[in-house]
């Protein structure tokens, strides 16, 4: 296993960290302590979850269930010292978690506190923000993005409160770092700003979709990342399983995602199958696993600190964890490469 750093802390993380939202709904305590132990013994050092999770799908009956299961596993092991433990706060909406609220300053005191006591823990690694308050074009909602309805000001307050109330818990002990999730580059550069203009805690980390087949972390934020230090958690690197090949010939295999969500929100769809079947395909000419691909492209990208994979089986992350030990060729690269200038946002 490689490690990094998270962003801009001396916190060395696995470049492959353990992605919890099918436990409580897809997999049972006994599944998830059987993939957390798994995964410890072969390297993972970190583990993401959110206190929506689980979100396969999400509702108001599981919600907190992920949390509670890995908090479970806390207390029986005694390992909360061997695992980073990152999760989140509920953006607006759902009606579930605190009536729907947006994040501010007491929301995330609410969320947070009932967060530690589903973990069994007394502090969470990594605090993120779930998704922002004003709106997000991640989740194929970039054909309808506007940001022209935003209010810059109403923006900025909401940070310094947010911000000046993770600091309150840094100072208690309760939150090491802070990062975000489904955030633009323009965000993320005013959460900085502000940090350092008010000496309050610095974003490390956000979370975004990064996959051969969703590449707008390459753009802006790259640039973004590099210069700031700020590092790339990437969630559904293998494109909900799209990239394993195991959606071939419009499959639906029993319990996976597609049998949930046809089109794997938004994912599976006429003009996203060529550059699947393209990426598949290269990968197989040069005898690797699609999902070896998947990941070891993700990551060797300079600007990722982990990339978040899930499984709903033993065998799912035994395949996936077997993706550290590969490195890709110049020659796949350069299919790679050939194949993104055809198809750059493919879904």
């Amino acid at each position: 296993m490689q490690y990094k750093k998270l962003g801009s802390t001396d916190i060395d993380i696995s470049l492959l960290c353990l992605g919890s939202m099918t436990w409580g709904t897809q997999n049972t305590f006994e599944e998830a302590c059987e993939q957390i132990d798994y995964s410890l013994d072969h390297g993972v050092n970190i583990i993401d979850t959110a206190e929506l999770y689980p979100a396969t799908p999400p509702s108001a009956k599981t919600q907190g269930s992920t949390e509670e299961i890995i908090g479970r596993w806390v207390a029986q092991s005694g390992k909360r010292d061997n695992v980073i433990l990152a999760s989140k706060v509920a953006g607006a909406g759902l009606k579930w978690i605190d009536g729907g609220a947006p994040i501010d300053g007491r929301k995330i005191r609410k969320s947070i506190e009932g967060s530690l006591k589903r973990l069994q823990t007394d502090y969470i690694d990594l605090y993120q923000l779930h998704w922002p308050n004003r709106g997000s074009y991640h989740f194929r909602q970039s054909w309808s993005f506007d940001p022209t309805q935003q209010k810059r000001s109403e923006f900025i307050e909401h940070v310094v409160d947010t911000l000046q109330t993770l600091q309150a818990l840094v100072d208690e002990g309760k939150v090491r770092y802070i990062g975000l999730s489904n955030e633009s580059c323009w965000g993320t550069a005013q959460f900085l700003s502000i940090a350092e203009q008010q000496n309050l805690p610095r974003v490390v980390t956000v979370q975004n979709e990064y996959s051969l087949m969703q590449r707008l972390f390459d753009l802006d934020f790259a640039e973004l990342a590099h210069n700031e230090q700020v590092g790339l958690l990437a969630f559904s690197p293998l494109a909900c399983g799209m990239l394993t090949g195991k959606y071939e010939g419009d499959a639906v295999p029993e319990g996976s995602r597609r049998s949930i969500a046809k089109d794997l929100t938004g994912r599976y769809t006429d003009k996203s199958k060529p550059a699947l079947n393209r990426y598949i395909t290269l990968a197989r000419d040069h005898g690797l696993e699609p999902a070896h691909m998947a990941l070891a492209f993700c990551m060797a990208r300079p600007f990722m600190s982990s990339v978040i994979f899930g499984a709903t089986s033993m065998d799912q992350l035994k395949l996936n964890l077997g993706a550290a030990d590969v490195t890709l060729s110049e020659e796949v690269m350069a299919g790679i490469a050939e194949i993104y200038r055809d198809y750059p946002i493919p879904m």
